[in-house]
């Protein structure tokens, strides 16, 4: 009972978080404002918490697939009969990977004086609950590789919206209020809402994909989509109670984690995500002067994290969202089976200090 009352507490203490970070212009603000919240709850005050508290696992991930459902009906037969122009962009981001992989396991390794085992899936540019679960399987320290995985999604989320909206000299994203959803779904639709999304968890399991929690319902939408028989749509009030549920479950993967080694942490995270922006940015450049598409939407193709942060800024963009989410998820899946096949010639293994 505990833990169920501290759910419910930090959820409570969700809508409030996501409303300041609202009010300071924040990029998806409901997810960002949960976030921080439930991190300084996790940091700072770690013993008002039962002992052994976890989040609840199966709570977060109906909330994934619901915004797995949300981007996979973006996939339209318009957007696919345009695939043979993707060859150089997803030729980019085979290039992206290796390079920024690179990158990020050159600074961590180098800088942050990590083991090579802890570098190696600290750096992954994607699959980020799959490099923690293979890392720690590896013997990696899991809680900086956790640590490290996570800032990357956050610095990503956080830096790059906010760095389009200095150049285009106006907010891009859900700071813009774009969002996927809409707001006139019937109440009669969260049935089916929830059975494509319990379907979509389990074809992602059968299947092995990937993040499956979200890939699953994402294949399952854009299949019913393209078929014509379905076009799942998700509500903005679901949308945004997902955000919050899952900036709150990502907040408290931080409880007991030092101060001191969590702003070692972000220094890190920053130079690395920095690094792998840059790679993407240079490769936008070129992929621009050849193809002619707006270096902009090239540069969220590119980002190492922050999917459907990343389609929200699309649609500010006047971009389709589903280009540049397909692009993420193709860096996520090809992160995955690099990081498997060279996992199995066993990066070295070193001792790093556990410190918290």
């Amino acid at each position: 009972m505990p833990h169920v009352l501290t759910t419910v507490a930090l959820l409570a203490m969700a809508g409030p978080w996501g409303m300041a970070a609202r009010a300071l212009g924040l990029p998806l603000p409901w997810m960002l404002g949960p976030l921080v919240g439930a991190a300084l709850v996790a940091t700072l005050l770690p013993r008002r918490l039962p002992a052994g508290y976890r989040f609840p696992a199966r709570l977060r991930v109906g909330f994934v697939a619901i915004i797995g459902l949300m981007i996979g009906a973006q996939v339209t037969p318009d957007l696919l009969g345009r695939a043979q122009s993707w060859a150089l962009s997803l030729g980019a981001v085979t290039l992206f990977v290796g390079l920024a992989h690179g990158a990020g396991y050159a600074i961590y390794r180098r800088l942050g004086g990590y083991d090579a085992t802890t570098a190696f899936y600290a750096s992954a540019p994607g699959g980020l609950y799959e490099s923690i679960e293979m890392g720690e399987a590896a013997g990696a320290d899991v809680t900086r590789l956790m640590m490290q995985q996570f800032l990357r999604i956050i610095v990503v989320v956080t830096a790059l919206p906010l760095g389009l909206s200095l150049w285009l000299g106006g907010p891009v994203g859900s700071a813009a209020g774009m969002t996927l959803a809409r707001g006139d779904v019937p109440w009669s639709e969260l049935p089916v809402i929830a059975l494509a999304g319990l379907g979509g968890v389990v074809l992602g399991r059968v299947l092995r994909l990937p993040a499956g929690q979200m890939t699953g319902p994402m294949a399952l939408a854009a299949a019913l989509s393209l078929l014509g028989w379905l076009s799942v749509e998700v509500p903005h009030w679901l949308l945004t109670l997902a955000q919050m549920v899952l900036g709150t479950a990502l907040g408290m993967r931080f409880t007991g984690l030092g101060r001191g080694l969590l702003l070692r942490g972000a220094g890190l995270a920053v130079m690395a995500v920095g690094a792998m922006l840059a790679i993407g940015g240079a490769l936008a450049a070129g992929l621009h002067a050849v193809t002619g598409e707006a270096v902009d939407v090239l540069v969220i193709s590119l980002a190492p994290g922050g999917v459907t942060e990343m389609a929200l800024v699309a649609l500010s963009l006047q971009a389709n969202p589903a280009f540049v989410t397909l692009h993420h998820i193709y860096r996520i899946v090809l992160t995955v089976l690099v990081i498997g096949v060279l996992a199995r010639r066993g990066p070295a293994r070193g001792d790093a200090p556990r410190d918290r």
